[in-house]
């Protein structure tokens, strides 16, 4: 199956275009449901810091998760800015934009969790940006490994490989199904949505990064995404096990 074969710059244009797409289309679905529960708007100064708190949390969580995939990007005498200034990361984005919010709510004295109301905008965000890293091919550094299945797509190098890019729109698109289906029964638990959400889509990307090609490998073989989806699994899911045990007991 031939994918979409873009010339560089036009990749890097349509890329852009769609991660725009995705911020903004999160941004007002987040506003819809705040202005659908009754909710101060976002202009509200506690509101409004959770808000900055998320966008600036995972502008520096994309970076520092990319760094630590690219870590080669920082040899040699006159390190490519230009490489290092315009990677992302999805995972470093949601791990930053989730201390960014934690800290924000601090600082304002918010104490009632607010993960929930992020739980659409991450879906649809994540959707749309991949739509962007799907059309932009082998510039993007997205795809898969070669493969022999019959849905293969050739992004113009010859070689059919996993498009991973639709691999992980499905699984956005899955786990948020599932679990809009169920939030009358998590809102028991406020925040426990969210809480499910990121532990799946960490455990979903430390699995479908095994057939992707390792920029440099760190220790088993694992890639700099896989390590921190692990150091971060770790972390997160004895809070996520802690709430969905309460749940089940509500």
């Amino acid at each position: 199956m031939k994918g979409p074969i873009l010339p560089a710059a036009t990749a890097q244009t349509v890329h852009l275009v769609f991660e725009w797409l995705a911020l903004a289309g999160g941004v007002q679905l987040y506003r819809w449901q705040r202005r659908r529960a009754r909710q101060p708007a976002l202009l509200q100064p506690g509101s409004f810091a959770v808000v900055v708190g998320c966008i600036l949390g995972a502008a520096i969580g994309n970076k520092v998760v990319f760094w630590i995939e690219m870590p080669h990007l920082w040899q040699g005498v006159v390190p490519d800015w230009r490489l290092i200034a315009s990677g992302q990361s999805i995972v470093g984005g949601l791990l930053g934009g989730l201390l960014g919010v934690e800290i924000a709510k601090k600082l304002a004295g918010i104490r009632g969790s607010t993960g929930d109301q992020f739980l659409l905008p991450l879906v649809v965000g994540t959707v749309v940006g991949r739509i962007g890293c799907f059309l932009a091919g082998l510039h993007d550094g997205t795809y898969g490994v070669a493969t022999s299945m019959p849905w293969g797509v050739d992004f113009g190098d010859g070689i059919p490989r996993h498009p991973t890019q639709v691999y992980d729109m499905v699984f956005a698109l899955a786990a948020g199904s599932m679990l809009w289906h169920a939030r009358g029964t998590l809102a028991r638990t406020p925040g426990l949505a969210f809480k499910l959400y990121l532990a799946a889509y960490l455990a979903w990307r430390l699995l479908v990064d095994g057939i992707k090609p390792v920029p440099y490998a760190y220790a088993f073989g694992l890639s700099g995404i896989q390590l921190v989806c692990v150091a971060a699994l770790v972390c997160y899911l004895p809070f996520v096990v802690r709430q969905t045990t309460e749940n089940l007991r509500s």
